[in-house]
């Protein structure tokens, strides 16, 4: 202990003696540091962000295409195999599945007033809101009986209202016109925000499925563009799929053995994905952090070097009297420890406040990651300890009688 506490105080004499050389060692490890904190935390952030935005899709959610047409559904109806009696039935047999959503949809231009808006309408029922997580902010959802005589009633969501009604305008109530037919609104959707993609969930009209057939686009009687539902609990979508594609499989005459005619994409799978995407970026970007802490090492080296070299009497005069090599070797490593130490708290200081200053300019859900300072500050250490040791093996190994002869 006492040898620690004596390398110590040497090393920090040793660095206040030469304040400017010193600062520029701390730097190279302060940036690098700062990189990998930086990192770490915008990528846990990003995936929470990211996974947030996936969640905020609906709840245990799973959707359910026609093989081969999905993303192209409403474009090809007619290669569709999906319909509303298909929905009622795993609605009916499915005891894992809490809510069922039918869908079909087109972008068409809306309009209200003297202003035009291009936006999805979409043709849906009452357990659609359940299953997207959306709520009625103002007014209320139609009622079953609107979706049986096919009533041109509509709920809308906000993007849609700022821009086909006036500042201060109650959308409620008021009239707008889709495919020439009008349709009084009833509800106001409450803000959602954007998907993972892009996707303005806000920007959507939303009417009865039967009047969507009726008014909007015509379809094949029964037909959807996919099936969306929504599993009782986290724990049983797996079971809720099984038990929706047997339902189907058995509706749809499919034999045994032979492939589905439709396919499931459930929110854990895409949760999955993006995980890995995330994690990929991530690795990708801490090996480039990574370098900056290389280049500091080896910045502390070069300087360690140095310093052995500017100090070699010193050295002979430590080793004349009494001094062993183990003593000047923790020496040595002591000061380039002490160096990259304090590279690292700064660096983490810096990381963590510029990944505080981004998640208040982009909300995002970032939070100072002790795990990621931790993470670099032992890294650190480990650089002082690995790039220290060569040039402290260097100088514990000098010969005394020529250590006292240098100038």
């Amino acid at each position: 202990m006492g040898v620690l506490l004596t390398s110590l105080r040497l090393a920090l004499v040793a660095i206040f003696r030469n304040k400017t050389r010193a600062a520029l060692t701390v730097l190279g490890i302060l940036i690098g540091v700062a990189a990998v904190v930086s990192v770490i935390t915008l990528s846990q952030g990003a995936s929470d962000k990211v996974g947030g935005q996936i969640d905020q899709q609906g709840t245990n959610l799973v959707y359910i295409f026609p093989q081969g047409a999905q993303g192209a559904a409403s474009r090809d109806r007619a290669a569709a195999r999906l319909t509303e009696l298909d929905a009622r039935a795993i609605k009916r047999e499915a005891v894992s599945v809490q809510y069922v959503a039918p869908f079909l949809s087109i972008t068409t231009q809306v309009a209200g007033g003297e202003k035009n808006w291009s936006t999805t309408v979409a043709g849906v029922t009452g357990e659609y809101l359940p299953t997207r997580r959306y709520e009625i902010g103002r007014g209320s959802m139609w009622r079953n009986e609107d979706e049986r005589t096919g009533t041109r009633v509509t709920v809308v969501g906000q993007t849609v209202t700022k821009n086909l009604f006036a500042k201060g305008e109650d959308p409620l109530g008021q009239v707008i016109r889709i495919a020439g037919a009008p349709f009084s609104i009833i509800g106001i959707l409450t803000v959602k925000g954007t998907t993972a993609t892009g996707e303005d969930q806000d920007d959507r009209v939303l009417i009865p499925i039967k009047t969507f057939r009726n008014r909007v686009s015509h379809s094949s009687p029964n037909r959807v563009d996919m099936i969306m539902i929504s599993a009782t609990d986290a724990k049983t979508v797996d079971g809720a799929i099984r038990q929706a594609s047997d339902v189907l499989r058995q509706r749809h005459r499919i034999k045994e053995g032979d492939k589905d005619d439709f396919q499931t994409t459930s929110q854990a799978e895409m949760r999955a994905m993006q995980e890995g995407i995330t994690g990929t970026l991530s690795a990708m970007l801490l090996g480039v952090a990574a370098v900056s802490l290389l280049v500091g090492g080896i910045g502390v080296m070069n300087i360690m070097l140095v310093s052995v070299t500017e100090r070699t009497r010193e050295i002979g005069i430590r080793m004349s009297i009494g001094a062993r090599e183990r003593d000047i070797l923790v020496q040595f490593l002591v000061e380039a420890v002490v160096l990259t130490l304090f590279g690292g708290i700064l660096g983490a200081f810096l990381g963590t406040t510029a990944t505080t200053l981004v998640a208040a300019a982009f909300d995002w859900p970032l939070k100072p990651s002790f795990g990621a300072s931790a993470i670099a500050l032992g890294t650190s250490t480990a650089i002082g300890l690995a790039f220290g040791f060569f040039p402290a093996r260097r100088a514990a190994r000098l010969d005394p009688i020529d250590a006292l002869r240098s100038e």
